[in-house]
Order: structure tokens, then sequence, then C-alpha cells
């Protein structure tokens, strides 16, 4: 089984800290088992279309998670998080 480290982008991380502690401990849990501890951290997200090609998307109740996943390095690489209204116009 390969183990995938996550790493989260500096501004993605302030803004995980500026949500309440509840939604943040909801995210860091599901990064912890979904994603660390996937086999292939692909199977829990969807790939992303358009200007946002390239990216993988994580529903995480209200939140989305936008993420880039490095197959030869085993990283996924956390680019941006926000709510799902505001995530996708946010980021192109």
């Amino acid at each position: 089984m390969s183990v995938w480290s996550v790493e989260i982008d500096a501004g993605t991380a302030k803004k995980i800290q500026k949500l309440d502690r509840e939604t943040q401990r909801l995210i860091l849990s599901y990064i912890n088992r979904h994603l660390r501890n996937s086999p292939d951290p692909r199977a829990s997200g969807k790939a992303l279309t358009g200007p946002l090609r390239g990216l993988w998307r994580y529903r995480i109740g209200d939140y989305r998670l936008l993420a880039e996943i490095r197959d030869d390095e085993l990283v996924i690489v956390a680019v941006d998080i926000g709510h799902r209204s505001a995530i996708y116009s946010r980021s192109r």
C-alpha cells in the first residue's frame, strides 16, 4: 500500500486557520483518512475540467479542497480550499 504525503500550500493553510474549529477538524480528518492512507487518492476525488484542468476536487461537507496529484513523488498538494459556492470562480 502506497503512503501519500500531503502538502498544504501556505495560502490554503491560512484559509483553513480562518475556519471554525469544527470545520478545521473535519478537513484535517478527511485529509488523514482519505488522502494520506489511500492507495489511490483519485478514488475519493473528481478530476476537474476547463481552466482547472489538472486539479482534483475533494468534497468535505460544504467545502471543496482542490489539489494537484504528483504521481512520481507520491505527493498531493492542496492548492485551495473554500465554500462550494465560491471555490471554482475564485480559483480560476
